[in-house]
């Protein structure tokens, strides 16, 4: 009797909460996954990289088609840590667009959907219940956000998303990494005064596309973690709520900054335009002091299918050596952008990213 009532047991349904556990997504759903996750698919711009951030990009099963795609210009440190995302199968476009029939086919199929929404321009594609209904996998809905005002809902995507796939030590090691490296750059320069703060400019900034000097970011956050005087974001009360923006090219004579920066997405646009060919070439661009003078500087994009915040805290030491040398006087960018990019990514990335962009990261920018 006792043998046939442990056979009648194992063949019983095993109690729910052993098989299934509840999640709570950024939308407040409440979403049912498996216990133990090993297999998931990561949607929308930045959700593959936020996944990489947790060391858990291997759980990737299937892409999206960005991953796939051969590009001359890619400033995108988790996907050239990780080639073998280019090799794995795809679930449907860019920017969320899913297919639900190609979900549906894979194999092996993922166990949870990472998805994320509400990024504007950013995401599209099907809502979180929607996919769901249509794919029976669950479906967790996260917040990309940014290190600014946003920043409360990255930092709650990352840790969902560690609750989902078992690295909850892991985000709170990046967390507290992203912490310091605020805290650090903004100690180092907090005392200087307004005036003494030299006065800066970005342009070529990409939105949308790449674009000439004239487009800039009011809130470009390395400028604002190393207390620079960013014009653009000095120019307008209501800058501080935009993150892109176009100045009239009269404006930014009219300013003539101490130091020029050139984000080198522009580059996309070729030899014969973008913001590098700008400068060489118009004679009101010319006539700045910094052009003149060589404090022409390039920096990596961090606004690369959504934001590489590693990208930012690259940039931001940079910049803090350039313009501050004696507080960063224990810094080299390169080292330290590896530095942040081992942590982050996991692999040393600075100089192939670099050379996409012609090796003209981090250094003064020929303009004869």
């Amino acid at each position: 009797m006792r043998l046939i009532l442990l056979i009648i047991a194992a063949l019983l349904p095993l109690p729910q909460s052993t098989l299934a556990r509840e999640i709570t997504d950024t939308l407040g759903r409440k979403v049912e996954i498996p216990d133990t996750v090993e297999r998931v698919i990561c949607s929308g711009s930045g959700c593959l990289r936020l996944l990489t951030y947790l060391q858990a990009q291997d759980m990737a099963v299937a892409v999206d088609d960005i991953e796939g795609r051969r590009r001359q210009f890619d400033a995108r440190p988790y996907a050239m840590a990780n080639p073998r995302f280019k090799t794995l199968p795809v679930f449907g476009e860019f920017r969320g667009k899913d297919n639900p029939e190609l979900i549906m086919t894979l194999d092996p199929a993922p166990q949870v959907i990472l998805k994320l929404v509400g990024t504007g321009k950013g995401t599209v594609g099907p809502d979180p219940a929607a996919l769901q209904e249509k794919t029976g996998i669950p479906v967790v809905a996260l917040k990309y956000g940014n290190l600014g005002k946003m920043k409360e809902d990255l930092y709650n995507s990352l840790r969902i998303m560690a609750e989902v796939v078992g690295r909850e030590q892991r985000a709170d090691a990046v967390l507290t990494f992203f912490d310091e490296q605020i805290t650090d750059l903004k100690k180092r320069t907090a005392d200087i005064p307004e005036e003494q703060r030299p006065s800066v400019y970005l342009g070529g900034v990409a939105y949308a596309g790449p674009h000439g000097f004239q487009s800039t970011e009011p809130t470009y956050p390395p400028f604002h973690f190393v207390n620079a005087r960013n014009l653009a974001d000095n120019a307008n009360p209501k800058a501080g709520e935009i993150t892109s923006t176009d100045i009239a090219k009269e404006k930014i004579v009219e300013w003539n900054p101490d130091y020029l920066f050139l984000d080198l997405s522009t580059l996309q646009l070729g030899d014969a335009a973008g913001g590098l060919f700008e400068l060489k070439t118009d004679p009101a661009y010319r006539t700045l002091n910094a052009v003149k003078t060589g404090k022409v500087y390039g920096v990596l994009p961090y606004n690369w299918y959504n934001q590489n915040f590693e990208s930012i805290f690259s940039d931001a030491y940079f910049i803090g050596k350039l313009l501050y040398p004696e507080r960063f006087s224990d810094i080299d960018p390169a080292a330290k952008a590896d530095e942040i990019y081992t942590f982050m990514v996991g692999k040393p990335v600075f100089a192939e990213m670099n050379a996409l962009f012609g090796n003209l990261a981090f250094r003064d920018v020929p303009l004869n």
